[in-house]
């Protein structure tokens, strides 16, 4: 059976994203990971969220988790033994093996999993996103901004960003909403801004300083996504009013 586009480029990001986080694993851990401050264990669990993610998506594109069948057994199977491995590899790199990465590990393949028994591709991928930038603003005791103030910067623009074009793309499945009604518009906002507003409070809830230019520039990539999609359905449906009337 032919694979569609969705799936090809879902297997590719396999194909880049496992051999990466394998990589990421067997050298020193990075400066900058010891200057930020960062939890390991939320890395591992994110790095394995995102690893089941695509391995499910990869096998089973537009399917939930059924747990009578045996391909989420199989995908279960290899990511424990896959994490079994990494850690044991980890000690011959200058490492350490760490029981606690490895439940870590497990935590994010079964929350994944567990996820995906009630959400299909584009829910899904909207709750990994949402989860990886929430536990990315949070994780770090560091303000990530100073440390790295370009690299902030866009990676704010583009993870608010992502995060609402995957919103717009999931609002049919619970609204009965089109563009480019105004009522479009303030649902393709509330739900972006409501996340960055809740992600910012946790941050402050958990001590770390309130950045306005952070919340300026997340701010920006929710804006630009939904105005965008606005002026670009709006604009083509003025063109093909035009051309039927021409």
């Amino acid at each position: 059976m032919a694979l569609s586009l969705r799936q090809k480029l879902t297997i590719t990001s396999l194909v880049i994203y496992w051999p990466t986080i394998f990589y990421f694993a067997h050298i020193p851990i990075p400066r900058w990971v010891y200057e930020a401050g960062v939890s390991d264990k939320s890395l591992h669990f994110l790095a394995y969220l995102l690893l089941v993610f695509l391995l499910w998506f990869a096998i089973r594109p537009g399917k939930r988790v059924n747990w009578r069948k045996a391909a989420v057994w199989w995908i279960l199977f290899v990511a424990v033994w896959y994490g079994v491995i990494d850690e044991l590899l980890q000690g011959y790199v200058g490492r350490s093996c760490d029981i606690m990465d490895f439940f870590a590990n497990l935590a994010g393949a079964l929350t994944g999993l567990i996820l995906f028994t009630f959400f299909t591709f584009w829910p899904a991928f909207l709750v990994v996103t949402g989860i990886t930038v929430f536990l990315s603003t949070n994780l770090a005791q560091a303000n990530l901004a100073e440390l790295a103030p370009v690299t902030s910067a866009i990676l704010y623009l583009s993870a608010y960003g992502l995060f609402t074009m995957l919103w717009i793309r999931c609002m049919h499945l619970w609204l009965s909403l089109k563009a480019p009604q105004p009522k479009w518009l303030i649902a393709a906002l509330v739900v972006p801004a409501g996340f960055l507003s809740t992600v910012k409070l946790s941050s402050v809830i958990l001590g770390r300083d309130f950045e306005v230019l952070d919340v300026i520039i997340s701010a920006a990539g929710i804006a630009a996504v939904v105005i965008t999609i606005f002026l670009t359905v709006l604009f083509r449906r003025y063109f093909m009013k035009k051309t039927v009337t021409g």
